[in-house]
């Protein structure tokens, strides 16, 4: 028999041993989870004859859309079956049963981040579309060798609070997913496991933010690097050598929001990043599928 629930606490050590089969992330990785975002009603399992073959975790989060009003948005993160069951539709009767649950909670949206395409096509094949858009660039050292010299606090750390609300007014005119300070805390732990962190500054067209989190010693990932405007090309390079000195590496892979106008055309399916689906018709009647929105933090 197949049944798909809220966790309960005495639920988590199944739960960390799937996450840790599925993922392979280190105990200190998961143990951020617990201590800073967990409550059992936060992971949803699929249960088989009373054992835990599947879960998901979700993030109560926001999807703002300016000029269209807020939404109540869950995301799903480490959607997860175990090794030895996969391929039997374990993980699809887990999205139906957490669909269900979100419409309990008049929850009107579900997002999701696939790791790589053929995950895209399965979240596709139950009921999300793409959505969501990233700009990724990569800069490697030698192209910040000539940058001047920065002001040593051009970025200073930041609080989870603090780094939303700085996020919050920066993407205020562009459709996005906004996350409570829970949410940014998790994050934060996430960063900090390396050298890593969330960042806020100013620049002199206005205020900015960074997110970032090293995955290995010669690689750090921006996950996000939000700004106003565009800097002028030498305070531009000033920013980056404080990234530099913040975050020592060989390369560093940034994630921005993709502009719309990069979504057309023979651009039309590059910077794919995550998948929305409407629970509620009337809303999934209305929305617009050519809307590029932005993500950006999917703490993969």
């Amino acid at each position: 028999m197949i049944t798909v629930r809220p966790s309960v606490p005495e639920d988590v050590p199944a739960q960390r041993e799937l996450w840790k089969l599925a993922f392979g992330d280190s105990d200190q990785y998961i143990d951020n989870f617990y201590s800073t975002y967990y409550r059992p009603e936060r992971v949803i399992l699929l249960e088989e004859d009373g054992a835990v073959r599947s879960m998901t975790a979700w993030f109560d989060t926001t999807f703002v859309v300016p000029g269209q009003g807020e939404h109540r948005t869950a995301y799903l993160y480490a959607v997860a079956t175990r090794p030895d069951c996969r391929g039997r539709g374990l993980a699809a009767a887990l999205l139906a049963g957490a669909d269900e649950y979100f419409c309990s909670l008049n929850i009107p949206a579900v997002t999701t981040v696939p790791a790589e395409k053929s995950l895209h096509d399965f979240f596709g094949s139950n009921g999300f579309q793409e959505c969501f858009r990233v700009l990724g660039t990569c800069y490697g050292s030698h192209e910040l060798e000539k940058a001047p010299v920065p002001a040593p606090d051009l970025l200073r750390p930041a609080s989870p609070e603090e780094y939303g609300r700085v996020r919050e007014a920066l993407l205020k005119d562009i459709p996005h997913i906004a996350y409570p300070p829970d949410a940014l805390a998790y994050q934060a732990g996430c960063c900090a496991l390396g050298d890593g962190g969330l960042f806020i500054g100013d620049a002199s067209t206005g205020p900015m933010c960074l997110c970032a989190e090293r995955a290995s010693g010669e690689l750090v990932i921006l996950k996000e690097f939000l700004y106003l405007g565009r800097p002028p090309l030498p305070e531009l390079g000033g920013i980056w050598q404080n990234i530099a000195a913040l975050l020592p590496a060989q390369r560093w892979d940034l994630r921005q929001p993709r502009p719309a106008e990069f979504c057309v055309g023979v651009n039309e399916k590059l910077g794919r990043f995550g998948m929305l689906k409407w629970l509620d018709p009337a809303l999934e009647s209305a929305w617009d599928w050519d809307t590029v929105g932005y993500l950006g933090l999917a703490f993969d």
